[in-house]
């Protein structure tokens, strides 16, 4: 898997309810013919990114048909995990970097 370009925005919390910000970020994907996630149509990873102080994590991910925003029925690898983590650890948006350590 390979992650060629993304789209990053932070969700909003109007009651103040949540801890932390979480993050919407839309990975675009490229795989190998070879691999079950190919499709001709594109394919992007919607990942909500929680960053809270020092803690950093994928609340949640999905696969989505670029082209017909269909969610496909798969899910991240345990190294795919770690490398959707270390993308999104790496491009936070500005408001978000001065907290790393």
């Amino acid at each position: 898997m390979n992650i060629t370009g993304h789209t990053v925005e932070l969700l909003e919390d109007p009651f103040g309810l949540l801890t932390g910000n979480r993050y919407e970020y839309f990975l675009h994907i490229e795989v190998d013919e070879e691999d079950e996630l190919y499709t001709e149509k594109g394919l992007l990873l919607k990942v909500l990114f929680l960053v809270n102080g020092d803690e950093r994590r994928i609340l949640q991910s999905y696969f989505i048909e670029q082209e017909t925003e269909q969610v496909l029925d798969f899910e991240l690898e345990d190294d795919e995990v770690v490398q959707v983590k270390n993308y999104c650890e790496e491009n936070l948006p500005v408001e978000d970097e001065s907290d790393t350590n």
